[in-house]
Formats: C-alpha cells, structure tokens, sequence
C-alpha cells in the first residue's frame, strides 16, 4: 500500500483521546452501484469493524458501530473473486488476496477517512481522499450531529477523464477500472510530497491533483490539499454511499 495517505492517519490519530464522554457512532455503508463492491475496512487503533471487509451487493446497506476514538477507512474493492475460504483477488483495491482485510487496500481506491469523538470537544473529522487514486465515486453524509456537518465526496466519474499514463485496466473486460495518482504513477518527490517536496510550501498542485479537484472540489486531491478537504461534525452518525 502507498504510504502518501498516512499523512492524513498521522492527522487524525493527533486528535484521539478517550477522555471525552461521547456516544458511540454508526456508520452506514450503501452500495448504489450497478455492480457488487467488497468494502474494506483499515482501524487506526485496536477496534476493526466489519472483520476488515465483506461483500455489498447493488442495493444493499450493512451498519457498523464504532466507539468514541476510533480511526480508520472504509474503501470499494471491484472485480473481487473469492473462494469459500475467503481467499482470492480484487481488480482495484485488493488487500492481500483476502475477503477480510489485515491492512490497507492497495491504491488505486477512493478512501472515506474518519476520527470520530476527538479531543477537540467530541469533533468528529471526516474526509474523501483521491490522494490514493480513484476506483469509485463516494460520498459522506453526516445523519444527525451539530456544527459544520457538510457533504463530503467526489461523485463524479474520475475514470471518465482519466490520463492514458494513470489509468488501470481491468484484465477481465477491458475497460477502465481506476485511475492512479501521480505519485503512484510517476513516484516522484514533487508528485509525492517527500524529499525536499515534503512540507505545504513545497509540495504544490499539479496538474494532476488540479484534474482530481476540479472534478470533485470538495475531496483530497493532494497530501497537503486540508483546507477545503477535511470536514468536521459532532454527535453525528454517517451514511458512506458507494456510487451516490
């Protein structure tokens, strides 16, 4: 797995305490795609929810429960086949050739980023990442919950737009499945945010992240894209759509 996403774990695992009296928070994950996704769940800490992914069929929501302090991600794995051991593969997202992931999903995949009952008075810090790449479009609806409780998601069609050196071909059909970042594609210092590109001042757009923004303004399209890429909210519950 890329490690440029870290950035935003690191983030949100500076906010977790477990001082703060807040109730625990339900996430609910629907899948409105054609198709069947597998969901994969990756925990900040000890608690993993949902055994670390399981299969959505069109159609279909599952609920999962998690305690004050939780952080993590939930992402769509396509084109998955697996067995009756739970062993197989995925065309994008696959964490190990297992139904239940141990680690992150290899990118490309569109991550829904969460710390939730923070120490910064209960808040709850929510985010779409496409630092990672692009499989799916994905929104993040606050239920319930007090403050700056906006929409978060890139709903449109990334694949669509997607540069011939970024894309990725599912081998079954033929058709694109997912579009890399830059860092994926190129793994360079100025496209990573590392080396001497490693800070905000020095690790700026390109036109790459540019092309990710514009099509979805309100999700990361860069390690250090923050200002108008992470949400907050308070005492909510969150509906994550795959494909709203």
């Amino acid at each position: 797995m890329a490690n440029i996403s870290s950035i935003h774990i690191i983030f949100f695992l500076f906010f977790i305490t477990s001082g703060i009296a807040v109730s625990a928070t339900v996430f609910t994950l629907h899948n409105s795609c054609p198709y069947t996704v597998w969901p994969g769940t990756l925990s900040g800490n000890s608690i993993t929810l949902g055994d670390g992914g399981f299969q959505l069929t069109p159609g279909a929501s599952v609920q999962l429960t998690a305690p004050t302090g939780w952080s993590g991600r939930f992402w769509a794995r396509t084109g998955c086949n697996f067995d009756s051991t739970g062993r197989g593969n995925c065309v994008t997202g696959d964490c190990g050739g297992v139904l239940k992931c141990r680690g992150g999903g290899v990118p490309p995949a569109t991550l829904a980023e969460f710390t939730v009952g923070s120490a910064n008075a209960g808040m709850d810090f929510y985010d779409v990442s496409l630092v990672d790449g692009y499989n799916v479009k994905m929104g993040i609806k606050p239920q319930g919950g007090s403050g700056n409780c906006r929409y978060a998601g890139c709903v449109e069609d990334i694949n669509e737009i997607c540069p011939n050196e970024l894309r990725i071909i599912d081998p079954h059909t033929g058709v694109i499945a997912a579009c890399k970042s830059a860092c994926a594609a190129f793994n360079s210092p100025e496209f990573c945010c590392t080396g001497a590109h490693s800070s905000p001042q020095t690790c700026t757009p390109t036109n790459y992240s540019a092309m990710f923004k514009n099509a979805c303004p309100s999700a990361y399209s860069y390690a250090y894209d923050d200002a108008s890429s992470t949400f907050t909210c308070t005492g909510s519950n969150y509906l994550i759509t795959f494909c709203p």
